[in-house]
């Protein structure tokens, strides 16, 4: 498939890059559980795998059915564009750095707003480290509202095809950084998102938690503070566990938690609003 029709389709990049994506976990897997040269905590368990995979497969059919709906509204929107913008090498690196900018907020909002935590909690629910991690993403994130943070680069004149591939093209560079077999990569460390700077985001130690949110550039960590340097061994996983390899208990755990909650008898509509839209009560995640 040409680059053409990548931008015309970008829903099928990851598939696209599957086959990379597999050769990794394969060598991860021979070196962690086969040589035993990685942490117990990158093994792979069957049940766990099993359970990604069916996470990824989920996310992706929500994508593609959530996608024709979100692509009809960036298309309005792109009616409202500010700037004609034409894609060329420096409008796509300028693109790369935007977007990456806008998923940083996004990244950190699924953080400390619960509505948004509801969903990307499916991705800090293991209590392991290797590239099948990547895959364990929610089908509730076009629900959450995942989709707003990228309106802005769609308002500034660039094409939704483009902003849709580049989202995506991002996601699929994160899979490199959830492995726990590169340690550190010398320089690259200060500009870029990296394996270290990852497994700190994924940790429940306390200094780790909502920690180090970068996609591709670390920079944004270090200009808004919230970047922490890997010292101390990473525990992951959330404190309040889900406990379960069932795909669609570790979709909605959550989701039936804070509903139960903001229904409950005898709640202000404050009390309410903040049940849903306030950072978690046990932000005690493995962030």
């Amino acid at each position: 498939m040409d680059i053409a029709a990548l931008i015309n389709h970008p829903e099928v990049l990851l598939l696209v890059l599957a086959p990379l994506f597999f050769v990794c976990i394969l060598l991860e897997w021979y070196f962690g559980d086969r040589r035993q040269k990685l942490p117990v905590s990158a093994r792979y368990h069957t049940k766990e795998v099993l359970c990604n995979f069916s996470l990824a497969a989920m996310h992706q059919g929500a994508d593609i059915l959530t996608g024709l709906l979100i692509a009809k509204l960036y298309l309005a929107v792109f009616g409202w564009k500010l700037f004609d913008i034409q894609m060329g090498p420096l409008s796509f690196v300028l693109l790369m750095i935007a977007q990456d900018f806008c998923y940083y907020w996004f990244h950190r909002a699924s953080h400390r707003v619960r509505w948004m935590w509801a969903a990307h909690v499916v991705h800090h629910s293991s209590e392991n480290m290797n590239f099948s991690t990547a895959f364990r993403q929610s089908l509730m994130y076009p629900f959450a509202g995942m989709w707003v943070f990228w309106l802005p680069l769609v308002i500034l004149g660039f094409d939704p095809n483009w902003v849709v591939f580049v989202v995506l093209l991002n996601l699929g560079l994160q899979f490199f950084v959830h492995t726990q077999a590169v340690r550190k990569l010398g320089p690259l460390e200060w500009l870029f998102n990296t394996p270290s700077h990852h497994r700190v985001h994924h940790g429940r130690n306390p200094q780790y938690i909502d920690k180090n949110y970068a996609g591709i550039l670390i920079i944004w960590d270090k200009l808004f503070g919230t970047f922490v340097p890997e010292g101390e061994t990473v525990i992951y996983g959330i404190t309040k566990p889900v406990n379960s390899f069932n795909p669609l208990k570790v979709t909605f755990s959550e989701w039936r938690d804070m509903f139960s909650e903001v229904t409950a008898r005898g709640l202000t509509f404050s009390e309410r609003f903040k049940i849903l839209f306030a950072p978690p009560a046990s932000q005690q995640k493995d962030e």
